[in-house]
């Protein structure tokens, strides 16, 4: 089960270190839908951010997903 939520997590760092206007615009279309508005007060500063946030999601997920077959 761990290398699975490893894998995702590798997956979803990608995809916002890749893609962080779409990962903001999906969030902000998410909001929509439950009636709360959200807008950044940089978009540059926010695609910086999201970037790193996916680097950092990804090597975490990369760790976990080593460390999980080290210990089987």
């Amino acid at each position: 089960m761990l290398p699975f939520i490893a894998a995702t997590g590798i997956i979803i760092g990608v995809f916002l270190a890749l893609k962080p206007a779409r990962a903001i615009e999906a969030q902000r279309r998410f909001y929509l839908h439950i009636n709360w508005k959200i807008e950044p007060v940089s978009m540059e500063k926010e695609l910086r951010n999201t970037r790193l946030m996916g680097l950092f999601l990804t090597g975490i997920s990369i760790l976990i997903f080593i460390l999980a077959f080290l210990k089987a």
